[in-house]
């Protein structure tokens, strides 16, 4: 007779159980900045946000973005739902696509990590935008005398064209120069390569994320030479991005490291496809050294 009781109090309990874990997601909402807010430099600043299903003994990371840039980092709080005299850094200049993303710090569930994102909001800073425009006068007016100077100068007797014969070592260093060059620094850092690549596709795609745990990393990857993500706060969410390879030579890709975090060095994992190979591959940079892969098209 205990038997049916016993078995729907089974059900209510998964139920129940059901819907709690589908209740139970970890959510930011920032309230403050919103659209339609001036920020004004050297003004403090302040920021307000309500979590849900977050212990407020924990803390929420934010940074201030402009086109999905990291301008500045504003800070970690605990989540009591304000901070207050937040100073801006001088040197940001003004307008209107700024934006707050706040971060849940030490998650419980590190792949369902709340996020937030406010809508664009305005910033200005008169001193920034006058010693723009002073930069912009004093070049202009360097300018204007180089261009009289050139226009004084004689141009120099065409020398009547001799004959040369080529030779061996003309050959020679012509091959040489024809060889792809290795990078071996960038901004003074010293980069080591860890692996070559092959995919037999000129179009790739690229996917990053934070290894092991997350800790504030922000970095940018060069392909190159050339910023193809920059300044990426990394998460467990993983970022994708697609490029085009030099079908003529080695490609270098690098990770360069904006900050340390708070568990030095920066690593980055990284699955690199070209849709019929994939690679996955694992990059560490600090602020002196990065390390890199190249990678090549097989014709």
């Amino acid at each position: 007779m205990k038997f049916p009781h016993i078995l729907s109090f089974s059900f209510l309990f998964i139920s129940l159980f059901s819907c709690f874990s589908q209740e139970g997601k970890s959510a930011i909402t920032i309230n403050y900045p919103t659209q339609g807010t001036v920020w004004s430099i050297p003004e403090l600043v302040k920021l307000e946000w309500d979590v849900e299903h977050i212990d407020t003994t924990k803390s929420t990371r934010f940074f201030l973005v402009r086109d999905e840039m990291v301008v500045q980092e504003l800070g970690s709080y605990k989540n009591n739902g304000l901070a207050e005299n937040i100073a801006l850094a001088k040197n940001i200049g003004s307008g209107d696509r700024y934006q707050v993303v706040g971060i849940e710090l030490f998650p419980n569930d590190k792949y369902n990590i709340a996020k937030f994102v406010t809508p664009f909001f305005s910033i200005v800073n008169a001193a920034s935008d006058a010693r723009k425009k002073e930069q912009e006068q004093a070049s202009q007016a360097a300018i204007v005398p180089k261009k009289k100077r050139e226009k004084r100068k004689k141009r120099p007797k065409k020398q009547p064209k001799t004959k040369t014969q080529s030779t061996p070592t003309a050959i020679t260093r012509s091959k040489e120069e024809a060889k792809p060059d290795i990078r071996e620094e960038f901004e003074d850092r010293k980069i080591s390569y860890t692996k070559e690549l092959s995919f037999t596709n000129e179009d790739i795609s690229i996917k990053i994320w934070d290894h092991g745990r997350q800790d504030g990393d922000i970095v940018s990857i060069f392909l190159n030479g050339n910023s193809i993500v920059s300044k990426h706060y990394l998460t467990y969410w993983k970022r994708e991005f697609k490029v085009t390879l030099d079908p003529n030579k080695s490609n270098d890709l690098f990770l360069y490291a904006h900050n340390l975090g708070d568990a030095p060095p920066n690593t980055v994992s990284m699955e690199i496809t070209d849709g019929t190979k994939s690679e996955n591959i694992i990059l560490n940079s600090d602020l002196e050294s990065c390390e890199a892969v190249m990678i090549r098209v097989k014709k």
